[in-house]
């Protein structure tokens, strides 16, 4: 905790306070100047909006397709799907920055570079293979007979994803999902290759309109940004931590 305190104390000191007193002091006032300029200059509101803007449909999608691939792939019965599957998991093994420069061009193609869609459509296709691979280990923990039973009684395989297979995945949807979350939210990378315009930026590349060109940074203010980001990140994953701890002991248990 102590790392994430003093980046809370530091939010509150001034510029000066970070080249003259020593990194372990205490700031000399609480004042909210850093977080006024951090909402003003910083611009964090709306970095914010867009950053959740980018998230939850990406995570929705990621969830979604994710559980219907695992689902298709551990449950259903048909030719080649463990083939299917390790063509999936490779997607893993494919690092993000060898396609960025294929995929601006191809959204720059499509003309919707000038907006969030392709933010949206990257982390979806990227977070896709791992949630697929790790669905279908989920399911595989399953016992069979409760969808043959359910395929008995005249269920058909549609039917069952959605009455049997969505209902018995919710602990291992809200545990990928929260990794998702953090995974996409908390990115620089890809949203600074696909950010074209300040209106558009996320909050990890809102992040960076507080250093200026020279690379002069305002700490003070800068530390007030993160702090807003780190703690409301933090209030989630503390609501939702029995919850993540089920999902990841339901996946770990043969049924």
């Amino acid at each position: 905790m102590y790392p994430m305190l003093w980046m809370i104390l530091g939010s509150f000191k001034t510029q000066g306070e970070f080249f003259s007193n020593p990194t372990w002091a205490l700031p000399e006032s609480f004042n909210l100047t850093n977080y006024i300029e951090a909402f003003t200059r910083g611009n964090i509101l709306v970095n914010y909006r867009n950053s959740l803007i980018v998230t939850i449909p990406s995570v929705v999608l990621i969830i979604f397709l994710g559980v219907a691939a695992g689902y298709a792939l551990e449950v259903m019965i048909w030719k080649g799907r463990r083939q299917t599957l390790l063509l999936i998991m490779a997607g893993i093994m494919v690092p993000g920055q060898m396609i960025l420069v294929p995929l601006f061009t191809t959204y720059f193609k499509l003309g919707i570079t000038d907006s969030l869609w392709p933010l949206i459509l990257t982390y979806t296709a990227m977070g896709i293979p791992l949630t697929t691979f790790l669905m279908a280990a989920y399911f595989r923990a399953v016992p069979r007979e409760m969808f043959e039973a359910a395929t008995m009684d005249g269920s058909s395989p549609l039917r069952s994803f959605f009455i049997i297979g969505i209902p018995m995945m919710k602990n291992a949807m809200l545990t990928i999902g929260l990794v998702q979350f953090f995974s996409v939210f908390n990115d620089l990378l890809i949203a600074l290759t696909f950010t074209t315009r300040p209106e558009l930026a996320t909050i990890q590349v809102g992040l960076l309109s507080l250093s200026d060109q020279y690379g002069g940074t305002n700490y003070g203010a800068l530390f007030a940004s993160v702090s807003i980001n780190i703690i409301a990140l933090l209030i989630v994953f503390i609501f939702l931590n029995k919850k993540i701890m089920a999902g990841m002991a339901a996946g770990s248990v043969k049924g």
